[in-house]
């Protein structure tokens, strides 16, 4: 409830005769004296227009006023950065010919650096000849508060060489400069002057130190200033619990949750928010769950960063039920809390909710920001949603986020996933700049779609920027080299990798090698490599080479493999349907049907060939001999068609890829209704002529269906884009990307 205040002023004239004027200077002064006191009880209360008001009524009547008058009004404008008022209260100063002093000149600076208006803020600054302490930290603050933290610094080192000391106010705002700008140097020269100043025995400092190493990555350095200080706070705690946490060490920031908790220190919202990050690093769900429970004891659930901080949480304890349950209960959501449930759902592989939310975001009047596109975008590449795609980076450009690295990252890794390597490359030739992240997943996204020279030009091109490769690199170039058939160059960039870069292979490189010399026929060199790689290879690299006994008909060396696979991956089907097929395609039906019966006893089944194509913005699936489709009549007439085409085109069927004990014609009919076929015909009843198919595979596109995709791209003259299990195929004029190499 707001107080009553009586303003002492009167309407009445004010009486300047010699006989009374004693009189009246005193009635005047005490008036003056009153109407001060009732102006700071408005600021209090953040009336700043009454206040102001009263002060024009006082000047009026003719009361005499000094700075001390507008001292409590400017520091209620600094308080609530009430600029206009500010700047009102400023030129009513100077037009009533107030005289101010470095005091008054202070709260001046202060109030328009803490509101922004720098130019002015520093004009006045410079025009003033003595400037105290006050002075310099409040222009420091201001340029801290608006993250012109490089500004901050300079103001901090120019106080400096003017012999001026700076105190425990000073300090905290030029560490958290450093700590924003993540400038380790300049920060431990602050902290080696606060040493010498006696200053980091101060609580703020202190707090301020930590937080500032956290943030530069010195961890160590954080706990080492924590566990010297005489004295600490809740914000001091915070401080340490959220560095571990941002820097990876999840276990040691939930650790110190529990010792403040042990030390009866009471968490707010902001230590929750701050430890609950390091719960979904460790997918720690009971202790996240704990923790939630104590959130809705102490009644932060309404706190939007906590409600936000839970729904990372949950999401990346895989438990997105709960994560949406408290996203739903939220009574106020912003950006961040919209970003980490679009987030969630992505990293558990529900991508339609992704695009979903990302949408009724916009509706519910909240505006995606940059991270929120970035998390969207990869969801659009895991579907091959190429027309959601190009509609949010239609709205980055609206908005100005194309200069965001992430988000070009993001563009580039979409597009390449969705069959448009050329627009991928469009949007990498216009980023700048570019981090490392960038070069790899334009080299990635070449070797994707089969132009292993392009993938090789751009690594090129990456070198002459003086731009160095990762290990993740290295695995993209060395892709790109397998999916490209490039065996030379595979193994001499495998060499430059170690020797010019020092990079140690990870089981990731050693598996490109094995799958690039697989699938050039060296099999044996293959399995040689394995048998000198340095630790336990695993199935990823095993998985190859008993992937390119499969595509040589090696039954002998398929065998071994598939043995050893079985031991170290007994429940993984996979490596049962190979062995199957490669027995399959040597004829050796009883070898085929004991696998089978040892799938059986295991419960592991065969995953169904599946083709996806959308059309009129609707996706339509398709299994091998699938006849559930509405227009499956017209389907099959169409392939029969194509069929007869194909082979007076040339095109023989290839019935190894019938993996059936059954008369060849039967095999042919077999291979006929495969899913990319159905796919492809469905599309050219459904689409206008010219128009580029796309289709998905979820499996290895067989060899057959690669033969006759080829031909159908001559005939109908038209691009034929397959997506299949590891790559991108683009037909087109009785070619493929792949060079007939996948």
């Amino acid at each position: 409830m707001r107080s009553t205040v009586r303003l002492f002023h009167s309407n009445s004239t004010v009486v300047t005769t010699a006989s009374n004027q004693k009189q009246c200077t005193q009635i005047l002064t005490f008036k003056s004296q009153a109407t001060i006191a009732d102006i700071a009880i408005l600021c209090r209360e953040n009336r700043l227009k009454d206040g102001v008001s009263v002060l024009t009524d006082l000047y009026r009547q003719g009361i005499p006023l000094d700075w001390k008058a507008y001292a409590p009004l400017i520091q209620a404008c600094t308080n609530f950065k009430a600029l206009q008022q500010g700047r009102q209260l400023h030129a009513h100063m100077l037009t009533n010919g107030i005289q101010q002093d470095v005091f008054i000149e202070t709260k001046l600076v202060g109030l328009y650096a803490i509101c922004g208006y720098f130019e002015f803020a520093r004009r006045l600054f410079d025009k003033i000849p003595r400037r105290n302490i006050f002075c310099w930290n409040g222009i420091i603050r201001g340029y801290v508060v608006h993250g012109r933290y490089e500004e901050a610094l300079e103001l901090f080192y120019e106080m400096r060489a003017a012999g001026m000391q700076a105190d425990n106010y000073t300090l905290p705002f030029v560490l958290k400069a450093c700590a924003d700008l993540v400038d380790l140097q300049r920060g431990k020269g602050i902290h080696y002057y606060a040493t010498g100043s006696g200053l980091d025995s101060d609580i703020y400092v202190g707090n301020a130190l930590v937080a500032m190493y956290g943030k530069c990555g010195k961890i160590e350095y954080a706990r080492q200033v924590f566990d010297k200080m005489p004295e600490r706070d809740l914000v001091s705690w915070t401080a340490l619990i959220a560095g571990y946490a941002q820097n990876g060490q999840a276990n040691e920031s939930v650790k110190l949750f529990r010792l403040m908790r042990l030390e009866g220190v009471k968490p707010t919202s902001v230590t929750a928010a701050s430890v609950l990050p390091a719960c979904g690093y460790l997918a720690a769900l009971q202790q996240g769950k704990q923790i939630h429970s104590d959130i809705i004891k102490r009644g932060f659930e309404s706190d939007v960063f906590v409600g936000s901080a839970l729904v990372d949480m949950y999401a990346k304890c895989g438990s997105i039920e709960f994560a949406r349950e408290v996203f739903d209960a939220m009574p106020y959501k912003n950006v961040v809390s919209w970003n980490g449930m679009i987030a969630g759902y992505g990293q558990n592989g529900h991508d339609i909710a992704v695009l979903e939310f990302f949408h009724q975001m916009q509706k519910d009047g909240v505006k995606p920001n940059w991270v929120t596109v970035a998390s969207a975008l990869p969801a659009c590449a895991r579907l091959s949603a190429f027309q959601q795609g190009k509609e949010i980076h239609n709205y980055i450009i609206r908005n100005g986020f194309e200069s965001v690295v992430l988000v070009g990252n993001a563009l580039i890794d979409m597009y390449a996933k969705c069959g448009s390597i050329r627009f991928a490359r469009l949007v990498f030739e216009k980023m700048s700049p570019r981090d490392v992240v960038s070069w790899t997943t334009m080299i990635a996204g070449y070797g994707l779609h089969g132009y292993g020279e392009n993938a090789l030009k751009v690594f090129y091109q990456m070198q002459l920027a003086d731009m160095k490769p990762d290990h993740i690199t290295f695995v993209g170039v060395l892709s790109a080299c397998t999916h490209a058939g490039l065996l030379d160059k595979g193994l001499r960039y495998f060499d430059t990798m170690k020797r010019d870069y020092s990079i140690s292979p990870r089981v990731e490189h050693y598996a490109c090698i094995v799958d690039l010399l697989g699938r050039a026929g060296k099999l044996q060199e293959a399995y040689d490599f394995i048998e000198d790689i340095p630790f336990e290879p695993g199935p990823v690299v095993w998985g190859g080479l008993l992937g390119a006994c499969r595509i040589h008909s090696n039954v002998e060396l398929g065998e071994c493999v598939a043995k050893l696979l079985f031991e170290i991956e007994p429940n993984n089907a996979g490596n049962y349907i190979l062995l199957s097929n490669i027995y399959a395609e040597a004829g050796r039906w009883q070898d085929v049907a004991k696998v089978r019966v040892m799938m059986k006893e295991k419960g592991l089944k065969r995953r169904p060939g599946c083709s996806w194509i959308k059309v009129q913005n609707r996706v339509h699936t398709f299994h091998a001999g699938d006849t559930s489709h509405p227009q499956w009549g017209k389907i099959f007439a169409m392939l029969e068609v194509l069929s007869q085409q194909v082979k007076d085109a040339g095109y023989i069927p290839n019935t190894r890829f019938a993996l059936h004990d059954i008369e060849e014609e039967e095999k042919e009919y077999l291979l006929c209704s495969h899913s990319e076929k159905l796919a492809i015909a469905f599309g050219l009843i459904n689409t206008c002529p010219g128009t580029p198919l796309h289709i998905i595979n979820n499996l290895r596109m067989c060899g057959d269906c690669h033969s006759i995709t080829k031909f159908i791209s001559i005939i109908v003259e038209r691009e034929i884009i397959v997506r299949d299990a590891n790559r991108f195929h683009h037909f087109e004029d009785g070619l493929c990307s792949c060079g007939d190499y996948w």
